[in-house]
């Protein structure tokens, strides 16, 4: 089993790699929308104490799909070899027809299998988070 950390996504806030292979598989830790550069959260701005100012869950999703894609790459995967992706909202009324709508420009050829969980929240001010999982084997040739 092998333990990846793709440098250019953001860290992970706990003891764990971004990503672990184990034979064509490639499982993905839970990743959020934080900024690699800045930590921060695109379409966040909170107050000192802790209150919304200002909060863009579009902003988020692109960012999560954003930094999935650089732990694929960091890993030598596709984004069209993911098979499997959970989703963890914290608000299910609220942004789920959001997050939908973007998920399918994004996933226009591949259509990976999905899960979409209502939670309560996040370790982070965070308002979405995916765990992917990839197929990183040879596609089978197609049949004469």
């Amino acid at each position: 089993m092998e333990r990846i950390n793709a440098e250019h996504a953001p860290k992970p806030v706990g003891a764990y790699p971004h990503a672990r292979r184990v034979g064509d598989l490639l499982f993905l830790s839970g990743i959020g929308p934080r900024d690699p550069k800045t930590d921060g959260v695109p379409g966040l701005e909170l107050s000192p104490t802790g209150n919304y100012i200002h909060f863009d869950f579009e902003a988020q999703c692109h960012s999560v799909f954003q930094n999935v894609r650089l732990v694929l790459e960091a890993c030598g995967a596709r984004w069209e070899q993911l098979v499997d992706v959970t989703v963890f909202l914290t608000d299910m009324e609220r942004d789920f027809h959001t997050y939908n709508r973007i998920y399918a420009e994004y996933f226009k050829e591949n259509q990976p299998c999905r899960t979409t969980v209502g939670i309560d929240a996040l370790p982070t001010p965070i308002a979405i988070e995916l765990k992917c999982i990839a197929w990183l084997g040879s596609p089978t040739p197609p049949s004469t």
